[in-house]
């Protein structure tokens, strides 16, 4: 899990200037995001960190690509900013359990 948040972090950053990117990489930016919080929410879960949990269950909802939500470009960017803080903050404090 560590890597795949660390992951869609980059991902995310790498999509905020804009103009920068096609059309095709935010539909790709969207799918990443949405099935790395399901993946991220589902691990908080089992982990009975319920809170954890809804936040990346927000952020699965938000950047769904099944039925997009439409923002405008500035707010995409603090979207996008926040959403790959978070994902830094689990890819560096994911610790492997010990046997």
């Amino acid at each position: 899990m560590k890597w795949l948040a660390i992951v869609t972090a980059v991902l995310l950053l790498l999509g905020i200037p804009s103009g920068w990117w096609p059309y095709e990489y935010y539909v790709f930016l969207r799918w990443v995001v949405s099935v790395s919080s399901v993946v991220v929410s589902y691990g908080f879960y089992k982990s009975k960190l319920l809170g954890w949990a809804l936040v990346f269950g927000v952020l699965a909802f938000l950047f769904n690509p099944i039925s997009p939500i439409y923002l405008s470009k500035s707010s995409w960017v603090w979207v996008d900013l926040i959403s790959a803080v978070l994902f830094f903050l689990v890819g560096y404090s994911f610790k492997k359990k010990k046997l």
